[in-house]
């Protein structure tokens, strides 16, 4: 009899690959990459990305000063990501003048109000929370949307906002004449 049962495995190795054993490494349980609850990371672990930062509406955001330097680098990042997710409604010159500015209140960031009053913080709460009209961009805790962008990466418009746009805006106006 077990003469048989080695001779009809040998002849029919694919009934060999139907006993339960052959799938068990393909059925055990995992986690996929963005599956499931996030889970709060353990006491005293070192964030590997980002800036954790504990706000919870742009007025708190008031006083936050900007970590990262407005260098070429962070400058570049800030213009492509205003460009991405401001030009539809503040235009690419930042002077509020794309076709649906006018229709939804969008403020020209260019103008002596939000470059001299308006603090870093402000702004990069701005773009967090949103305000009247404008979405929220990034919550900075709790899960992320489609849309969010980083708390590095706002860190990088509010750059590209407060340092590259009046010149980028004023070389658009050199140009137009």
């Amino acid at each position: 009899m077990r003469l048989k049962l080695i001779l009809l495995a040998a002849l029919f190795p694919s009934l060999a690959l139907a006993w339960p054993w052959s799938t068990d490494m393909m059925n055990q349980p995992s986690i996929k990459p963005q599956e499931g609850e996030m889970r709060i990371f353990p006491q005293r672990s070192i964030p590997v990305q980002g800036i954790p930062t504990q706000v919870a509406n742009r007025e708190e955001a008031k006083p936050l000063r900007n970590p990262y330097k407005a260098t070429a680098a962070s400058l570049k990042k800030g213009k492509t990501l205003f460009k991405i997710y401001c030009s539809a409604c503040h235009g690419l010159t930042g002077k509020a003048d794309s076709p649906v500015s006018a229709k939804i209140g969008a403020i020209s960031l260019v103008d002596s109000y939000v470059q001299e009053n308006l603090t870093e913080g402000w702004v990069w709460g701005t773009i967090t929370f949103g305000s009247y009209v404008m979405p929220a961009y990034g919550v900075p805790t709790g899960k992320r949307g489609s849309n969010d962008l980083s708390v590095e990466e706002r860190w990088h418009v509010v750059n590209y906002v407060r340092n590259g746009l009046v010149n980028d805006s004023m070389k658009s106006t050199v140009a137009g004449m």
